[in-house]
């Protein structure tokens, strides 16, 4: 069943093809972001939280079970999803709370500022991601970080008692969806990045040194572009800045 979407206002789509996908990130994107050029620090920061927050459109949690499954669609099988952590293609009928099962992982942890299940923080999908229910859980809430003992189950994957580090080709992804969230919720629990690990309940994650670190080390894929044009096209009409200015980074932070 398609997700139901709750429209308060129209923003322009992209351009696409032919055939329904974006035609290029290039054009769109250059608009989109036009009030920033030349910025940055600070006033960087707050003309992207402007420009990102203007989103039309939102998901219940519920919904995001099927924007998940479009989203993290497998580019090799359209019956599919590719899970973040493991990297695993996992059928989309596999969602559920059993093992082998599939959920749905908030990657900037939702004990991190208490927002939960929130529609807004709770629901954005350019932080929400499918992943296995076992490995899922051995995240947890913990903070990113390099070390640590290997994952059982995601090869490349290391955790200890109070950080996660992940196999290297979504590292930037992740610190990408953790600094969007630090931008777009600026001002709603006050989300910031910070350079600690076991933060608990603060709305923080760290650590900053190694995000900033791991953008640098991963660039955005096709993968994570098309992700952050379905985003916007399909669901909730804002971009994630980072995917198309990873530079951004190192301006703000």
């Amino acid at each position: 069943m398609a997700a139901a979407l709750l429209v308060t206002a129209a923003l322009p789509a992209p351009a696409v093809s032919a055939g329904g996908r974006p035609s290029s990130l290039a054009p769109a994107a250059g608009g989109y972001y036009a009030a920033a050029a030349g910025l940055s620090g600070p006033a960087l920061k707050t003309v992207l939280h402007s420009i990102i927050s203007r989103q039309a459109s939102s998901v219940s949690y519920g919904q995001v079970w099927d924007a998940l499954r479009n989203t993290d669609e497998d580019p090799g099988d359209p019956a599919r999803v590719i899970e973040l952590y493991t990297g695993r293609s996992v059928a989309k009928n596999r969602a559920g709370a059993g093992a082998g099962d599939w959920n749905r992982e908030h990657v900037w942890a939702k004990s991190h500022g208490s927002f939960g299940t929130t529609t807004g923080p709770g629901t954005d999908l350019h932080h929400l991601r499918a992943e296995d229910v076992t490995v899922n859980s051995i995240r947890g809430n913990k903070d990113f970080d390099d070390g640590g003992s290997p994952v059982t189950g995601a090869p490349g994957n290391y955790t200890d008692s109070d950080s996660f580090e992940l196999r290297d080709a979504v590292k930037g992804d992740v610190a990408r969806m953790i600094l969007y969230m630090a931008v777009r919720y600026d001002g709603f629990a006050d989300l910031e990045p910070n350079d600690s690990v076991g933060n608990g309940p603060a709305p923080a994650i760290g650590r900053i040194s190694v995000l900033k670190k791991w953008n640098a080390q991963d660039p955005p894929d096709a993968f994570e572009q098309r992700r952050n044009e379905v985003i916007y096209k399909d669901y909730q009409h804002n971009r994630n800045p980072f995917v198309v200015h990873p530079e951004w980074v190192n301006a703000i932070w």
